[in-house]
């Protein structure tokens, strides 16, 4: 006696983002000629800040009344040199420490803790996701500027305070983000199977989850890094950052403000970098956004 065969349903295999896509958005990042411009400017700025000492040809720190304010191509100071005397190249390579620590620190932090407040609202769901994400939306109401002000002027200036408000600022940003994209993903069908088999919620949440939620997070993140150097830069500027005599972008714009009618080309080199410093990220982000992109 012949049995029917019958077909089961299949659950679909939950989309995890595998090798072979990692493989695919470096190559499509590999043809975006912007994206590499602006990686590799910001890999040589890294390596300027990580080598200041064996590059910088001269002390930051010394200045002499003497030579102060002297203007761009002078001998000995190619770019011049500040209101104090000092030589303007050094200090600019030796800010890119404390620039690019303030800019880009806080953003890795407040994605790790961003990202699992927000997974964790939206798996939860329910009166677990509204009590988290009414808090978020307390900060998330306040400009980002007003609201690191507010932080910084509250914990006082100095390098580890100004990294604390930074990452307050940007942690509600990114679990907003990662509660969004969590919900969607926890609405699929894989997801569903998997809570009906009676898998453990941190394993969906490890095998299920993560895989397809960490990149849209990462890749928002990474377009934060640009708007932390400027507001890292602000704080400086007001004097809620990193305090004098340290070199940092931020506090040399400060620092030159008096000098801008006398020599206004040398005062805005500090501006410079972090213009071109920040817009590279930005680049960077916005290539890494559209290699991630399959659909386009």
């Amino acid at each position: 006696m012949a049995v029917a065969s019958v077909d089961l349903p299949v659950s679909p295999a939950p989309a995890v983002k595998s090798p072979g896509f990692w493989s695919g958005v470096v190559r499509r990042l590999c043809r975006d000629p912007v994206a590499l411009v602006a990686l590799g400017l910001i890999v040589a700025i890294v390596l300027i800040a990580i080598f200041a000492p064996y590059i910088a040809p001269n002390d930051p720190s010394r200045g002499s009344m003497v030579r102060r304010l002297r203007p761009i191509g002078t001998a000995g100071y190619p770019l011049g040199t500040d209101d104090l005397g000092r030589d303007m190249l050094s200090r600019l390579i030796y800010g890119a420490r404390l620039s690019l620590i303030m800019g880009v620190v806080p953003v890795p932090i407040a994605f790790l803790i961003g990202s699992t407040i927000g997974i964790i609202a939206g798996y939860a769901g329910g009166v677990v996701n509204t009590l988290i994400m009414r808090t978020v939306d307390v900060f998330y109401a306040f400009p980002s500027v007003l609201l690191a002000v507010a932080l910084s002027g509250a914990l006082g200036s100095g390098l580890t305070n100004a990294l604390v408000s930074l990452t307050v600022v940007f942690i509600p940003q990114i679990a907003r983000v990662a509660e969004s994209v969590t919900t969607q993903v926890r609405k699929l069908d894989y997801v569903d199977a998997a809570r009906a088999s009676g898998a453990p919620a941190l394993t969906i949440i490890r095998v299920h989850i993560l895989g397809n939620v960490l990149g849209p997070i990462f890749v928002f993140a990474t377009s934060l890094i640009s708007v932390s150097m400027i507001l890292a830069s602000g704080l400086s500027f007001l004097g809620l950052g990193v305090r004098p005599p340290d070199a940092e972008w931020g506090l040399m714009l400060n620092t030159l403000r008096t000098a801008i009618y006398n020599s206004p080309f040398v005062a805005a080199l500090p501006g410079v970098m972090i213009f071109i410093t920040s817009i590279c990220f930005n680049l960077f982000s916005d290539g890494l956004r559209s290699a991630m992109d399959v659909k386009s």
